[in-house]
């Protein structure tokens, strides 16, 4: 047997091949990418807000459908004065990944802003499926002046900025809950 050169070791044998390995992996991985996201990548995420539900301890679940132009008409809905709720969001998204999709509401009683809030609701993928996300309970104010009737804004946007659904509506505090 005759060898030109020096004889490589192993260890000298294996380099060459982990790289080219990692070569092949980074240039499949580019091209696979630029095969199943042309195209894709430049679509923009798609969320549609399906529904509202306000849960309150002891009551069924008030299931209120988003209208399709974002303005229920007239009173939305009636809670008690110092009752617990919390609110369940229905929604599916599509085409993209949604990053930091978030929830703010602000609410106004005469004219004067009582109430602000925002949720981090999370990022999600695309599915068929729809997504539910619930905030943390929380409770109505009570007493005479806290009665009445409310108007409100809640917005649902991305970490650009790019708003999903932005919908005003009334609603009521009362002393008793709304037969």
């Amino acid at each position: 047997m005759h060898f030109l050169g020096v004889i490589p070791n192993l260890q000298t044998l294996k380099k060459p091949r982990k790289k080219r390995f990692q070569l092949t992996c980074f240039l499949c991985n580019l091209t696979f990418s630029s095969i199943v996201y042309d195209g894709i990548e430049n679509m923009e995420p798609e969320v549609k807000i399906l529904s509202l539900a306000i849960k309150s301890p002891g009551r069924p679940d008030m299931v209120l459908p988003i209208p399709e132009n974002g303005k229920p008409k007239g009173l939305w809905f009636t809670l008690k004065e110092g009752s617990k709720y919390s609110l369940q969001f229905t929604f599916q998204v599509s085409n993209n990944i949604v990053s930091g999709l978030k929830y703010t509401n602000t609410v106004w009683k005469t004219g004067v802003k009582v109430d602000s809030a925002k949720e981090m609701i999370g990022t999600f993928s695309p599915q068929a499926e729809p997504y539910t996300h619930e905030i943390s309970e929380e409770t109505t104010p009570s007493g005479m002046f806290a009665r009445g009737n409310y108007s409100a804004r809640s917005k649902f946007a991305d970490d650009d900025n790019k708003y999903y659904l932005e919908i005003n509506y009334a609603f009521d505090i009362r002393k008793e809950w709304q037969s």
